[in-house]
């Protein structure tokens, strides 16, 4: 029983680490895309909602496929949180529909 615990311990560790993106760690060779959906998103953000404060980063190890966003502004002001997410989401409907993750992180100001 012990055994089959640690195997089980073993295979989950292994299994997080294959999986684990490390937004730091930015190939040089990465491709230019990732960049690209940065600014592209980035430029989006900053036409729809003028925020005060905005973070994009691609946290997919520089494929594109995962983005981490904070976003501070006066139009989430009053709103839910879910409906200050939806509202992001909304605006980058395209965007979306190429990757595979997105985390939405919202200040209200």
């Amino acid at each position: 029983m012990y055994s089959l615990v640690r195997s089980l311990r073993f295979s989950a560790a292994r299994s997080a680490r294959a999986f684990s993106a490390d937004p730091t760690s930015r190939s040089a060779d990465a491709p230019a895309g990732a960049l690209q959906g940065e600014q592209l998103i980035t430029q989006k953000l900053t036409e729809k909602f003028s925020p005060s404060q905005l973070q994009v980063q691609d946290v997919s190890g520089g494929c594109g496929s995962f983005y981490a966003i904070t976003i501070a502004s006066e139009a989430f002001k009053g709103l839910p949180i879910v409906k200050q997410h939806k509202l992001v989401t909304e605006t980058l409907k395209q965007e979306i529909a190429g990757i595979h993750g997105l985390q939405i992180k919202t200040i209200a100001q």
